[in-house]
């Protein structure tokens, strides 16, 4: 966890902390609406793939704010 916090911090401190997030919440979004096409327009009903990338896609989303967060509290 620590290596990932240094990592966090120096994104942080080189300034490409904002289109790291937007970059990171894209792909989220494009993750969480294959799982919904998937589940909405396919045959598989609620099954493990969609819901999986459905929360996988969240926590992608929500990621990268509790990383720089506990960096910030951390460094």
């Amino acid at each position: 966890m620590d290596e990932v916090l240094e990592v966090a911090d120096v994104i942080a401190e080189s300034g490409l902390e904002g289109a790291l997030t937007w970059l990171l919440r894209v792909v989220a979004l494009m993750v969480i609406l294959a799982g919904v096409g998937l589940w909405l327009f396919t045959d598989m009903g609620l099954l493990v793939l969609p819901a999986a990338l459905m929360a996988v896609g969240v926590v992608v989303m929500v990621a990268p704010e509790v990383l720089f967060t506990l960096a910030e509290l951390a460094g």
